[in-house]
């Protein structure tokens, strides 16, 4: 069995993934490494962006470490056939409903974020967005052209119970490991599926966590929030579509999108995928400038949560905390380190 399955994908993806490779050299050369084709790329080879064995290969292994998937060159290709078809169907196919979105903030980077240092500072909660329901998948979706003129476009979002309480779950589990609080977003004053949402995950508070804080918060108002006040928050779970928007709001609070991982768990002894939340950039890619951090540190994810190993994870962590601590910044932080150096800088801490 693979224990990591490389999925470098577009853009920056591979500049990025080729830095977590060094580092899992260094700080874990017993773990076995695969690497495969996928997004664009993988359709500009296999005219799939993923291929049934590359999908078989993601399943069978410990874990999946993607870098970034899409750009303007496949803009014209089939919806089927893009990039982003291929990371959702990567998603699916492994059956990982619920993405793990930490905001951080590095001490080092306190003064990095658009935020002023005592909203920022101390940092830290993680969003927990359901991953593989809602309007991104839901049917019917079209666009029709209508009778007399125009065109008119359909998505529908949809939820069942049992979507909604296994994200839940995951949240309300990480809260008790942590300080105790989740809080769950939703348009329920407008939408009958966060309507559903509201009463679901008060239903199995009340049934199976009692001892964990809830409270429940409408989505606008906790896009608001996350920018006013945003260490109020420890746990935040939402569905598809806000944990989208909301995860994003989030990143911007450390200083870069480069600096924040992900993680997308499905049932107990499933592989998990893990990706910097950063896009595939490709304006600077192939220019050496990506920060790498933010793959690392989902690869410190996937050392804590698929391959059972949190002392490393703990000293990846820390060795990234003290790369910052000592100046080493990429020109999204504000310096100019390369992709490579950024990569050597954590290598000479570890």
């Amino acid at each position: 069995m693979t224990d990591l399955l490389l999925l470098p994908g577009d853009g920056i993806g591979p500049e990025v993934t080729a830095q977590v490779r060094r580092v899992a050299g260094k700080i874990a050369p017993d773990l076995t490494l695969d690497e495969r084709p996928f997004g664009g790329t993988s359709f500009d080879q296999h005219g799939s962006p993923l291929t049934d064995e590359t999908l078989a290969a993601a399943k069978s292994a410990r874990a999946v470490l993607m870098g970034a998937v899409g750009g303007p060159r496949w803009a014209n290709a089939p919806r089927d056939k893009r990039p982003e078809a291929g990371l959702l169907g990567l998603r699916t196919g492994m059956g990982v409903f619920a993405n793990l979105r930490p905001a951080l903030c590095f001490q080092p980077l306190a003064d990095a974020s658009s935020l002023k240092r005592e909203v920022i500072e101390g940092l830290d909660f993680m969003i927990v967005r359901e991953l593989t329901g809602g309007v991104y998948f839901g049917q019917p979706r079209f666009i029709e052209d209508l009778p007399g003129g125009g065109r008119r476009a359909v998505d529908t979002q949809v939820y069942t119970t049992a979507e909604i309480e296994r994200v839940a779950r995951v949240a309300f589990e990480l809260a008790r490991g942590r300080r105790g609080k989740v809080t769950s977003a939703e348009k329920s004053n407008v939408m009958e599926t966060g309507l559903l949402w509201r009463h679901v995950v008060t239903d199995l508070h009340a049934r199976e966590f009692a001892d964990v804080e809830l409270e429940h918060i409408l989505a606008d108002n906790a896009a608001m929030q996350i920018v006013r006040n945003p260490r109020q928050f420890d746990v935040m779970v939402t569905d598809n579509l806000f944990g989208d928007i909301l995860s994003d709001i989030s990143a911007q609070l450390t200083g870069s999108l480069g600096m924040l991982p992900s993680a997308a768990l499905g049932a107990p002894g499933t592989p998990g995928l893990y990706e910097p939340i950063h896009g595939s950039a490709p304006d600077i890619a192939g220019k050496g400038i990506a920060n790498p951090l933010a793959a690392i540190l989902s690869f410190e994810m996937a050392l804590r949560w698929s391959l059972d190993r949190a002392d490393l994870a703990d000293r990846l962590f820390a060795a990234v905390n003290h790369a910052l601590a000592k100046g080493a910044r990429t020109p999204d932080l504000g310096g100019s380190l390369s992709t490579t150096q950024m990569g050597d800088a954590v290598l000479a801490e570890l």
